[in-house]
């Protein structure tokens, strides 16, 4: 029945075995000791998008089928991957936290990126960083958003902007001291059936505003004023989804009535991963939202540390917003 998953823990899709495990660390730690240890460098990217190739077989193959089509549920999750626990430091707990420097987690991350498509940053969040720290800050506990520790709605990572990422990897580090912290995960191919057929006729016009999330700070849209977007688009069988309920604005009340059928649709068929070190989500953010269920962190050193990257399969299309024909979109 729908909704019998709802805030249902869900394991990893499946673990690596330790000898993948241990070809992944090694593969990691030459990035981390081949003279560009410098994360968003063009020579750090061209290292990890060369290594890639020489990751165990099991993980890039299920990387390039996950590539093909994401499945019912829009995510991946592998466990068993190696962050080098007895060097972690201690938690960031600032705002804006990022990891320029080469690590093991960060060599992991981009070489996935890498077999996904390219990585892809945005100047205006997080300082264009490659790998970001989604970590707890003190005083930012309701903020909505990666510092916070309160629920986070469901969302589409950047869909007001013109080049959204097409996946979004997660990586974690370290769980919350509690095992309480969840990231919940709904997609379009479980909700879209329990949409009725006026709700998904109003999801696909152009009667939707999304603006900058919070994350982006108060001046990330330039003064631009947002065009209207529908929440759906492609193909009616299997659309695409821009949407964020923080900030995407119903401009009809019919629009209205669709936009809150959504999301008792994703709700009814929401799951939640609750992670644990070394496991990593590929979330496939065309068709997937996902968000956050509330945890308490003691800012001690040791709370709830994921890293993140975006990756777009085709990074030519975003030629216009990066300079010198980088990775970061700097409008």
């Amino acid at each position: 029945m729908p909704g019998t998953t709802q805030n249902t823990a869900v394991a990893a899709d499946w673990n690596l075995d330790p000898a993948d495990a241990g070809a992944c660390e090694r593969i990691a730690r030459t990035l981390c000791t081949g003279g560009h240890d410098q994360v968003d460098s063009p020579e750090w990217l061209a290292q990890g998008r060369d290594a890639w190739d020489e990751l165990p077989l099991p993980l890039r193959r299920a990387v390039r089928r996950f590539r093909r089509h994401s499945g019912p549920h829009g995510t991946l999750v592998i466990g068993g991957l190696p962050v080098d626990q007895a060097s972690l430091p201690v938690t960031p707990a600032v705002p804006g936290s990022v990891q320029r420097q080469a690590t093991v987690p960060a060599a992991l991350l981009t070489m996935l990126a890498c077999g996904l498509g390219e990585p892809l940053a945005y100047q205006a969040e997080k300082s264009g960083a490659l790998v970001q720290d989604v970590v707890p800050v003190p005083g930012q506990e309701t903020f909505h958003g990666n510092a916070g520790s309160a629920p986070l709605s469901f969302h589409t990572e950047n869909g007001f902007h013109p080049h959204p990422p097409d996946y979004v990897v997660f990586l974690c580090l370290r769980a919350d001291h509690d095992g309480t912290a969840g990231m919940r995960v709904a997609g379009i191919r479980q909700a879209l059936p329990l949409l009725s057929p006026a709700g998904r006729q109003v999801l696909f016009a152009p009667e939707f505003i999304t603006t900058p999330p919070p994350s982006f700070g108060p001046h990330a849209a330039g003064g631009v004023e947002a065009e209207p977007r529908p929440v759906l688009s492609g193909a009616v069988e299997d659309p695409d989804i821009r949407m964020a309920q923080l900030v995407t604005t119903p401009l009809t009340p019919r629009a209205a009535a669709a936009l809150a059928e959504f999301g008792r649709a994703c709700e009814a068929t929401a799951r939640t991963l609750r992670l644990t070190p070394g496991d990593l989500v590929v979330i496939d953010n065309r068709v997937t939202v996902h968000g956050r269920t509330a945890f308490h962190p003691r800012y001690d050193g040791a709370d709830r540390w994921l890293q993140r990257t975006y990756v777009t399969t085709d990074l030519r299309r975003s030629r216009d917003h990066r300079p010198d024909d980088g990775h970061v979109l700097a409008r």
